[in-house]
């Protein structure tokens, strides 16, 4: 089964940019979905964004335009671009695919200032 660590949160002013990282370890990397998801307070867990094994990628209307996510299948590892960030896109955010059950990273704290 797949472990998931993300890094590369922080705080950033509005405007700012952060990307994040996520590495996987566990095998079958390159055949699976990957998912960025965040939760924000006082609301419910958001999937963000998605690209399957050949790349193809899909994205919550909140960050269309601004977030790419993407992965480099000899680092197993999956990215998400963050660019214009807002103060609504401050939250925890998860990677996460299905392998035996889902499986989620710890997270990585993302928090923008107005």
């Amino acid at each position: 089964q797949v472990q998931l660590v993300e890094s590369g949160g922080g705080l950033v002013q509005a405007g700012g940019s952060l990307r994040l990282s996520c590495a996987a370890s566990g095998g079958g990397f390159s055949f699976k979905n990957m998912e960025w998801y965040r939760d924000a307070l006082g609301k419910q867990r958001e999937l963000v964004a998605t690209i399957t094994p050949g790349g193809s990628t899909n994205y919550a209307d909140s960050v269309k335009g601004r977030f790419t996510i993407s992965r480099d299948n000899t680092k197993n590892t999956v990215y998400l671009q963050m660019n214009n960030l807002k103060p609504d896109d401050t939250a925890v955010y998860y990677c996460s695919t299905i392998s035996f059950g889902r499986r989620w990273g710890q997270g990585t704290q993302v928090t923008v200032s107005s």
